[in-house]
């Protein structure tokens, strides 16, 4: 339960809620910026292809091992930066979603609470 300011009643528990939903946006720009700062390293083909991107998706690099890179086997290159990608992405999501878990527990709201932003 938020206590308010004393004295002022509803307003104080406003006042309360308000200050706490600062809080919580400050501490989501700073998540979001830390996001944007973690790298996740998605894999394909045993690790033949590797995919570097943010935490927020941004793919920033690919790592092709030059074994694959034949002429007869462009369909499977292709195949394997898409797949790398993709699972880079989707490491990039559990990172953000972890993080969001963890700041609406520190929060002290239900761990699986659906924020707005």
């Amino acid at each position: 339960m938020l206590k308010g300011i004393p004295g002022l009643g509803a307003l104080g528990d406003m006042a309360g809620m308000m200050k706490k939903a600062q809080e919580m946006q400050a501490k989501m720009a700073e998540m979001q910026e830390a996001l944007g700062r973690t790298v996740v390293i998605g894999e394909a083909g045993a690790g033949l292809v590797k995919a570097r991107a943010t935490a927020k998706g941004e793919v920033t690099g690919l790592d092709i091992d030059p074994s694959i890179l034949v002429a007869s086997e462009k369909e499977v290159v292709e195949d394997l930066i898409i797949a790398a990608i993709k699972d880079a992405q989707a490491k990039g999501t559990q990172k953000m979603q972890d993080e969001m878990r963890r700041m609406t527990e520190s929060l002290g709201l239900p761990p699986d609470m659906k924020l707005p932003f």
